[in-house]
């Protein structure tokens, strides 16, 4: 199991659980595309006490958000622990630094590092993207803040400096296959603490890419946080297997969803069995994922369904979450 290698504590719920060898639960909370506040409370309330932490999204697909910060802080304030995203697209270093100060002095714990998707994939393609810096360097940035107590450009942090349990993101199928433990491997020299992967829905793959992992020793290095997700539709498994780059679905997946509710012909009835259906899987998955060597936890990506999150944990056997001091 990873440890960290210097002295600090950051207060994340999430890093007790991890150190403490417990196997996490994140999930995700998607902030909404208007400025109600009551949104991010109605998503709270709905993963209090289910998941040791949930991810913040910025800017999500690179389409405009409530601000991650505001969102993150929303959380807090509910009693969520948020994992706050950044991304490099829409700010240079000046600002990603000003937003780090602000998110720590208003209790954010948790910073995961992205390059972010590309503007032209948004509702504002026209946008002047920045990428100022890339998730490799940014995470190299936060951990200077926090273990070197200086600003990227040098300058000494005077007073309290932002010590955030730091992550990133990782896509094991991603070409060329081989070539992705070695990135991990320059993530964990920048510093990352812990890894959420893609969606995973190949299984022996994944575990190819576990199995070099483990051989490269990195499992020791950083907490990897498998990706794992309830599928809704048919319409949506064969989407992600057919259009979405760096995804791997495979076909049983599909057919599965498709067989769901076969016969029904109530719409509601059928969707529901669909839905029922995707949740099965995922807890399956979960299973695999906590027979498979090198994985501290699951990250549950159920956007806008973070209602599906409690029963799925329930059924993979995962509530209560153990505290931690």
């Amino acid at each position: 199991m990873a440890e960290a290698t210097n002295g600090y504590k950051s207060g994340s719920t999430l890093e007790k659980i991890l150190r403490a060898g417990k196997f996490a639960a994140t999930a995700e909370l998607g902030p909404p595309k208007n400025a109600d506040a009551e949104v991010i409370r109605k998503k709270a309330a709905q993963l209090k006490g289910i998941a040791d932490g949930v991810n913040i999204t910025d800017n999500q697909t690179a389409i405009v958000r409530m601000s991650s910060i505001a969102a993150a802080t929303l959380s807090v304030q509910n009693g969520v622990e948020p994992i706050m995203q950044m991304t490099c697209r829409d700010r240079n270093r000046l600002a990603m630094q000003a937003d780090m100060l602000g998110a720590y002095a208003l209790g954010i714990r948790n910073l995961l590092c992205l390059s972010g998707d590309h503007q032209q994939f948004g509702n504002h393609p026209m946008a002047k993207n920045v990428y100022d810096m890339d998730s490799m360097t940014l995470i190299r940035m936060v951990k200077d803040l926090r273990d070197g107590n200086k600003f990227q450009g040098g300058e000494e942090i005077k007073g309290t400096n932002p010590r955030f349990f730091i992550g990133g993101a990782e896509n094991p199928f991603a070409d060329p296959f081989e070539f992705r433990p070695y990135r991990l491997a320059k993530k964990v020299q920048a510093g990352v603490d812990f890894i959420q992967t893609q969606l995973i829905y190949n299984v022996p793959k994944f575990r190819e890419f576990m199995k070099r992992v483990v051989d490269l020793g990195l499992h020791e290095k950083v907490y990897i946080l498998a990706g794992v997700g309830p599928i809704k539709t048919a319409g949506a498994a064969k989407y992600m297997r057919d259009q979405v780059p760096g995804m791997e679905v495979l076909d049983e997946y599909v057919q599965r969803m498709e067989g769901a509710g076969k016969g029904i012909e109530d719409k509601k009835e059928k969707a529901a069995a669909a839905r029922e259906e995707g949740i099965k899987i995922c807890v399956e998955l979960i299973q695999q994922m906590r027979e498979t060597p090198g994985v501290a936890g699951v990250h549950i990506m159920a956007i806008e369904w973070e209602e599906a999150v409690k029963p799925i944990l329930e059924r993979a056997g995962l509530l209560p979450r153990p505290v931690v001091e």
